[in-house]
């Protein structure tokens, strides 16, 4: 019995990186030190700025609000622990740790396609049926779609990580990743993973394939009534409002399909797809929209350049 479940009183250990040489750690304990810090400082300016210009409080930047929010929180769950097992190589960590870890991951990686696929459906209605879009998408109704999408990650990821923790972990104890990925995990049970592994997949089925349909079929229905207008700036309008979001897109399921089109991914592809998620992917992403959005570019001016002319009045 001591045996079968020793991890419930010891915890894990990382792997981490400790398999490159320490000036390859060096040089990746600055890199994401660096991309955190541009991450977070991006996401919180696109928070603040789209929180507090009045121009901005539409759907479309309600949205984006919430994904800047979540972007920080995300790297937040993994990063810290990572600069820490690459400074300190302090690479244990505890099994409560793990699981909480694991389910903020998935709880908060679920919305983030959720959402993509909320604001697919925005552009949808912004684009094909303009009349209706105050009625549509309301304030009221976008807060229920906010407030729901993120309770029901919430609910159905802390089932899906209670499920894979209450599994009995009898082999080694050490993790080959930085974080508590799933895969990683689930190597070390000595239990029979086949139920786990099914739920896995209808979850994934539920929020990766469902909101990928939203989004195509939004797309779909936006490029046929782009391509009807007769108004060249009306299509080049209409294109240039889902130019943000379908680059953010194509970031992340582009990395989430890679990842599910080769399951037997080694150990490095595995940390290379998470470095990528959980790194450039939320720096890229505030970049994306203030450099691709003309509305969001105008209130980062208007306030910075209020700010500093606040400033020096003073």
């Amino acid at each position: 019995m001591a045996l079968e479940n020793q991890t419930l009183l010891t915890g894990f250990i990382f792997l981490g990186f400790s398999d490159l040489s320490p000036q390859l750690q060096r040089f990746l304990l600055a890199f994401f030190f660096l991309f955190y810090i541009l991450a977070v400082i991006g996401n919180l300016l696109i928070f603040i700025t789209l929180t507090l210009d009045p121009v901005l409080h539409t759907p479309m930047y309600f949205f984006l609000r919430n994904l800047s929010f979540l972007d920080i929180c995300f790297m937040t769950v993994t990063v810290p622990k990572t600069l820490a097992i690459l400074m300190a190589e302090d690479r244990s960590i505890s099994f409560l740790g793990c699981a909480l870890q694991m389910y903020f991951t998935f709880f908060l990686g679920s919305e983030e396609f959720v959402l993509l696929g909320i604001m697919a459906y925005d552009r949808y209605v912004a684009i094909c049926n303009p009349l209706h879009y105050s009625t549509v998408m309301n304030k009221k109704r976008c807060a229920h779609m906010a407030v729901g999408s993120w309770i029901m990650c919430a609910v159905l990821q802390f089932g899906q990580t209670s499920f894979i923790f209450s599994l009995s972990f009898c082999r080694s104890k050490v993790i080959y990743h930085f974080y508590c990925d799933v895969p990683a995990v689930m190597r070390l049970s000595c239990t029979n993973t086949y139920w786990n592994n099914f739920v896995q997949m209808i979850l994934s089925v539920f929020f990766l394939l469902l909101p990928f349909l939203v989004i195509v079929s939004s797309y779909v229905y936006i490029i046929s009534t782009v391509l009807r207008m007769h108004c060249k700036d009306g299509r080049s309008k209409a294109f240039s409002t889902c130019s943000s979001h379908l680059a953010v897109v194509t970031l992340f399921y582009g990395t989430a399909m890679l990842a599910c089109l080769k399951p037997n991914t080694s150990t490095s592809d595995e940390r290379g797809f998470a470095i990528f998620n959980c790194f450039v992917s939320p720096m890229l992403n505030p970049l994306i929209y203030s450099l691709r959005s003309k509305e969001v570019k105008e209130a980062l001016r208007r306030r910075i350049w209020g700010k500093m002319q606040f400033l020096y009045r003073q």
